[in-house]
């Protein structure tokens, strides 16, 4: 039987005081020797939410500290040396000189002269927030800097202060050091300065391209009038224009470029009604000012403007500032070799106007247009080129204009890219994308019009230029890698020189398939012109689907040109049929000048690999000891 029942003493203790039982294994028990707080290893102790507070604070700290350093150590230059602009000095390949340029071109107004609607205008287009600004843009300023740093281009959100700052006291170079110190002087001279005073010594001193520099320069150059003058229209073409005066030229700018500074000069007027400073109603009745054509600088007539300019527009591509280089002392040293240059103008001339009998014949030449481009395959390098019969009485360079259809010389670009997709795909291809792919591999702008539909690439309805075309017809003679045509040799000013990227580039397409196109061309296009050259050759001709274009594009191994006659009329610079103008005549321009550029020199041949052989040249035109290879 049981015993009775004893009470035990319970000890309760409050809940704070009660611990609950630890069932881990004692190794890992809170309080065992080593398993207290776990410590932080590596690089993990190092950044705790505390740390990194303070690690802020300190960069700031530093950042502050140096910038105030700079900012009491940079004072306001004087302004640059601008107005101390020296010529620049253009050569041949041989050494002589074709032409000196370089005045500059620059008449100070006062602000009171400029329409406020034109002041409103340029506002709008580069810096809204002007008026409320501190003179610098930080976030664009980081955004310039890094770009500078990581090797990504040069654009940056600069104020209209930090413009006029580079302009009239710094260089345009585009370094970190200059940026800097840019950044330190804007925010100086916007406290120094008045708003309107910076805004005058912005319009003073900003570059529009055609030599003009300031506001006045640019209104007498573009719409022969004084600043007082320009309408808001013209003012907001002119604050378009700044941001790439050469591309945006209305007298030079491709299809393309015509259309961003529509674009752009549109923005602009938007930007002036959303900041109330144009009625809406004003600004829908607005029509875009197309400015008056420009007038050369001395010295550039005949061929060498068309060879200034193109060398021009070559260094700005390749990142020289038009600023920079408007302001001279610079060398430049073409490709172009003066023997070439000469057999290629004789023969335009020749074959524009020397046959040219009759009033009526003589009006008819007088509406015919001619552009040519001579390149050397191997090396890309421009040895000739022709860009209209003056340049000082049509201004727009026809070897690099952009806006006549190119016809059936785009047929070997197509078959190309069906060749290339099946080489690269191992099945038959040949599409829309394809022939973009490869068009834009080899060289050609895919952006505009023509490459939408398989009717519009099947007639060549796309515009491009002499120059485009033979860097197109180079690369397929040079296995394929793509070819971009160069006209600078060298550029130096003192101890900095400049120059474009290297002119033969990647493999645009397989070269087995540019081997096939070059065969194909030898026997269906050079046959057109083979027997006045008496070497090999390879050419496509045709003639555009609206009649207002004649091309023939022609290589031998070691020579690309490509020849193109445009119908235009005379007074209205208006595109119209051509009156007289087919293919052999094209052809027979280019064989005219291949057989006086090449003549003496040994033929070269197409290498198409080992165990090809020659290619196939008519028999009674061969060197002797040389036969065509059977077909």
């Amino acid at each position: 039987m049981a015993g009775p029942l004893t009470a035990r003493r319970v000890r309760f203790t409050p809940d704070s005081e009660q611990t609950p039982r630890d069932t881990r294994p004692p190794g890992r028990r809170r309080g065992a020797r080593g398993h207290g707080k776990r410590k932080r290893t590596g690089i993990r102790r190092f950044f705790t939410w505390r740390k990194l507070l303070a690690y802020l604070a300190g960069l700031c700290a530093l950042l502050i500290g140096a910038f105030t350093v700079l900012y009491y150590s940079i004072d306001i230059p004087k302004a640059n040396a601008q107005a101390k602009a020296q010529s620049n000095v253009y050569k041949f390949s041989d050494g002589t000189i074709l032409a000196r340029t370089g005045e500059i071109n620059r008449e100070m107004v006062t602000l009171d002269r400029v329409p406020t609607g034109v002041q409103h205008a340029f506002v709008a287009a580069e810096n809204k927030s002007f008026y409320k600004d501190s003179g610098v843009d930080p976030m664009g300023i980081l955004r310039g800097l890094v770009n500078t740093v990581t090797g990504k281009g040069t654009q940056g959100g600069s104020t209209i202060t930090q413009q006029y700052v580079k302009n009239y006291y710094l260089s345009q170079e585009q370094t970190a050091t200059r940026k800097i110190k840019e950044l330190v002087i804007s925010l100086k001279v916007d406290q120094n300065n008045s708003k309107e005073d910076i805004l005058a010594g912005y319009l003073n001193t900003s570059y529009f391209g055609r030599v003009a520099y300031g506001i006045q320069a640019a209104a007498r150059a573009y719409y022969d009038k004084d600043v007082d003058d320009l309408t808001v229209e013209q003012g907001a073409y002119l604050a378009a224009l700044v941001q790439a005066p050469s591309q945006y030229d209305w007298a030079v700018a491709s299809p393309k470029a015509k259309r961003l500074v529509t674009r752009r000069w549109n923005y602009v007027l938007d930007n002036m009604v959303d900041m109330h400073w144009l009625d809406p109603a004003q600004r829908k009745g607005m029509r875009f000012p197309v400015p008056v054509d420009p007038e050369p600088a001395p010295g550039l007539g005949g061929q060498a403007g068309y060879l200034v300019d193109a060398a021009r527009n070559e260094l700005i591509t390749s990142g020289v500032s038009e600023q920079e280089l408007a302001a001279g002392g610079w060398t430049i040293t073409l490709n172009v070799d003066p023997a070439k240059q000469r057999a290629l103008e004789e023969t335009m001339h020749r074959g524009l106007d020397g046959s040219a009998k009759g009033e009526r014949a003589r009006a008819d030449a007088a509406a015919t247009q001619g552009g040519a481009v001579s390149v050397d395959p191997r090396n890309g390098r421009i040895v000739a080129l022709y860009g209209g019969r003056d340049y000082t009485r049509h201004y727009l360079s026809n070897a690099t204009r952009g806006d006549y259809q190119v016809g059936s010389v785009f047929e070997p670009v197509r078959t190309a890219a069906s060749l290339d997709a099946k080489m690269r795909n191992g099945a038959t291809a040949g599409g829309l994308p394809e022939v973009k792919r490869a068009a834009g591999a080899l060289g050609m702008d895919t952006d505009g019009g023509g490459f939408a539909t398989k009717e519009s690439v099947g007639l060549g309805l796309m515009g491009s230029s002499p120059l485009t075309m033979a860097g197109v017809y180079a690369s397929f003679d040079h296995q394929g890698k793509r070819v971009t045509p160069s006209i600078v040799k060298s550029a130096r000013r003192g101890d900095e020189t400049a120059g474009p990227p290297k002119a033969v580039g990647d493999q645009a397409i397989a070269p087995a398939a540019a081997q096939l196109i070059t065969r194909s061309l030898i026997e269906n296009g050079g046959a057109t012109a083979v027997r006045a050259v008496k070497r090999p050759s390879a050419g496509k001709g045709g003639v555009s689907d609206d009649k207002r274009a004649a091309w023939y594009v022609g290589y031998t191994p070691d020579l690309v040109t490509a020849i193109a006659l445009f119908g235009e009329d005379a007074e209205k610079r208006k595109q119209i049929p051509l009156k007289n103008a087919g293919v052999q005549r094209v052809a027979d321009l280019w064989s005219d000048y291949t057989g006086q550029a090449l003549g003496d020199a040994p033929a070269a041949w197409f290498d198409f690999g080992p165990g090809s052989g020659m290619v196939p040249v008519p028999t009674e035109t061969a060197p002797e000891g040389k036969r065509p290879i059977a077909r």
